[in-house]
């Protein structure tokens, strides 16, 4: 059996460097014996980056990546030399990356867009060299810092497809058929169940050289948020759609029901998938003559009525037939663009901004209680900042 070239969920165990020592030493030259101290500061250890990269749709090339290790700083020495600085080891991931703590489950955080850099764990700062401590009353230091130890921690990364509309529906219900007629790509298509086996994405190209992505997945089966299937691997996919197209085919006993169907899977796995915009296209309608899709129509609106169901955009389309798929690309593209869609999508510097002015908020409150002893340190994680530990060197 082949392998297969989409990867969504790895773990990898990370390292940052630790920082240089810094240097004690004491300037002893011809004709100046007593040149006092000269110990330079060591290296900051590099840090472990997360990085946005919309040329990566999967996870594939980090699938035998099971360790990353930034490079620890150098150490300081006389004359006042500066140890190096390790190298920042930096992990691209496709936009979509969401990052968890593999022992604590803990999330940390969420990569969105191109060219956005998380520090996951930071290169610890290098001690200060003995030159650093001089002073009047004690000119000839023999101490100097070590440097800040290194942080460690195993990841999950976890793929989260992003896309403008995502399609939902049972197994054969036209999806792939749909996105190889809407767009450039190819997924594999034919008559048997679980033919779409990893998602696919394709852009759907509109008026004005505008365009929005559509994203299948494999389709949901009942019980698909209870592992049945192979929905519950590929649900998570569906959270980061602006809007959900349902696709029931036309030669079914109750549309509706199939509808219900679906909508009790996503409610089980995530409510808050319910708050979407959905659209619902009755497919394979080649099959139908206009005197029955017109009662059908009618027959649809009345069920959602009476199953206390939202109303909402039905479109009877055939990707086989080229029938009414403009008339689904305007109904798709109104929908995206309406403003109660758009007050739902909180885009990634919208969160940024907020949880900056959360951590203003908050430090001023412990500035105004007096807590001054506890500092943020980043936006990543609170960190107890304590003075280095000296350490006594012999006299080099």
């Amino acid at each position: 059996m082949a392998e297969s070239n989409f990867v969504d969920y790895v773990r990898i165990y990370c390292r940052s460097g630790k920082g240089g020592k810094g240097s004690m030493h004491l300037r002893h030259v011809k004709y100046n014996p007593n040149g006092g101290p000269d110990g330079g500061d060591g290296g900051d250890g590099g840090s472990i980056i997360l990085r946005g990269n919309h040329n990566f749709w999967t996870l594939l090339h980090l699938k035998y990546q099971r360790h990353v290790f930034a490079e620890h700083g150098g150490n300081g020495g006389k004359d006042k030399c500066h140890g190096t600085n390790g190298k920042h080891q930096y992990i691209d991931v496709p936009c979509g990356t969401v990052v968890y703590n593999a022992e604590t489950g803990k999330y940390i955080c969420d990569v969105t867009y191109d060219g956005q850099e998380v520090v996951l764990l930071k290169g610890g700062r290098g001690g200060l060299g003995n030159f650093q401590f001089r002073s009047a009353t004690n000119q000839a230091p023999r101490f100097a810092q070590p440097g800040e130890p290194m942080q460690e921690m195993t990841i999950i990364l976890e793929l989260k497809l992003l896309a403008d509309v995502g399609l939902v529906g049972f197994p054969n219900a036209g999806k792939s058929t749909l996105l190889s007629a809407l767009s450039s790509a190819r997924p594999k298509i034919a008559n048997y169940p679980f033919t779409t086996l990893e998602p696919s994405l394709g852009i759907v190209s509109y008026h004005d050289r505008q365009s929005f992505v559509m994203a299948d997945i494999p389709g949901i089966i009942e019980g698909a948020s209870e592992g049945k299937g192979l929905g519950l691997r590929f649900l998570r996919h569906i959270e980061r759609n602006s809007l959900l197209l349902f696709m029931v085919p036309g030669d079914t006993d109750d549309i509706v029901h199939e509808y219900e169907v679906l909508l009790n899977e996503l409610r089980n796995f995530n409510p808050d998938m319910l708050d979407k915009h959905r659209v619902l296209a009755v497919t394979k309608s080649d099959l139908l003559d206009d005197e029955l899709i017109d009662m059908l129509s009618e027959q649809v609106h009345s069920d959602l009525a009476e199953r206390n169901l939202d109303d909402l955009p039905v479109v009877f389309i055939s990707a086989v037939a080229n029938k009414n798929l403009a008339l689904l690309k305007d109904v798709l593209w109104k929908e995206l663009n309406s403003e109660s869609n758009k007050l739902q999508s909180i885009t990634a510097e919208d969160r940024i901004v907020h949880r900056d002015k959360d951590m203003a908020v908050f430090n001023a409150e412990l500035e105004a209680e007096g807590e001054t002893d506890i500092v943020f340190v980043d936006d990543e994680e609170v960190e107890e900042l304590e003075d280095y530990e000296i350490e006594d060197l012999d006299e080099e």
